[in-house]
């Protein structure tokens, strides 16, 4: 039984590292399809270039890896503020990575590699971050969740059509997690009851989390929610339902990844719909 429980949890950390690598692959597919002068192109996320923006997740997948191959390495650069973790904090690109092209092939490959590395480690390891520790699990969720907002960063600059899957169903779990995060990085009072999130799934299929309560909750489209929760749009923007005061602030505020406080794009900054 013993052998069959490590088995099963082993299965289900890969299908998180094979999330991620699709997640990836979708986005490498998009950038393979535009020209050397849109990578100059200012994308909606803090006035980054599609280049800084992608230059910015080949940092934090390097990060990602010296976190899981040398994790006191990564706690001591982070608590001494190294230039090799600033880095990953600015959108900043690696010096020999001149041209757009070189660094998507450059990102794609060492994303592949840390996607490899995860499908290595022990489930049951706990992965130093900027923000709290993590399980490999929601690790491997995580930079999945970073991969797939700042791909949406040049789907949205691009006006481009986007094909949802339900890999998707990782992000709207670390946005349900990370409930209390959002208050606690604000300094405010976790609410006591965390709302019902009901979500659609672009399948069709229907999600559920915490207890049911029709007075405190939020439901809809689960891609609505995973942009509300990384903060590609306002939640006026979107078509989600919030019932009651703690549901309808959280949305307001929500944050799901780590770092300081972020507040969302104000209503109307990023309305595009596919």
């Amino acid at each position: 039984v013993s052998k069959l429980n490590q088995n099963q949890e082993n299965l289900k950390k890969m299908e998180q590292a094979d999330d991620l690598r699709a997640e990836g692959a979708a986005l490498h597919e998009l950038l393979s399809t535009i020209g050397s002068e849109d990578w100059k192109r200012i994308t909606p996320f803090k006035n980054y270039s599609v280049y800084d923006v992608v230059a910015h997740l080949h940092t934090t997948d390097h990060a990602a890896t010296v976190a899981l191959e040398k994790p006191d390495d990564f706690r001591n650069m982070v608590r001494e503020r190294n230039p090799a973790i600033a880095i990953t904090m600015a959108g900043a690109a690696l010096a020999d990575l001149s041209t757009g092209e070189g660094l998507c092939e450059k990102w794609i490959q060492d994303l592949n590699g840390l996607c490899d590395l995860l499908d290595e480690v022990d489930p049951k390891l706990r992965v130093p971050w900027f923000g709290p520790d993590m399980s490999v699990k929601m690790f491997s969720s995580a930079r999945q969740m970073e991969t797939w907002s700042h791909g949406q960063d040049i789907y949205d600059l691009l006006h481009a059509p986007r094909t949802h899957t339900d890999r998707l169903k990782n992000i709207a779990q670390i946005g349900v997690r990370t409930f209390g995060w959002t208050y606690v990085n604000r300094g405010m009072d976790v609410p006591e009851r965390p709302p019902y999130v009901r979500l659609t799934a672009p399948s069709g299929a229907i999600w559920e989390w915490n207890d049911p309560d029709e007075e405190n909750c939020v439901k809809g489209d689960a891609v609505d929610f995973c942009r509300v929760v990384t903060q590609g749009r306002n939640v006026q923007d979107t078509k989600l339902e919030t019932t009651g005061g703690t549901a309808t602030e959280w949305m307001s505020i929500a944050q799901c990844f780590a770092g300081g406080p972020q507040d969302p794009p104000a209503p109307g900054q990023r309305a595009w719909d596919e």
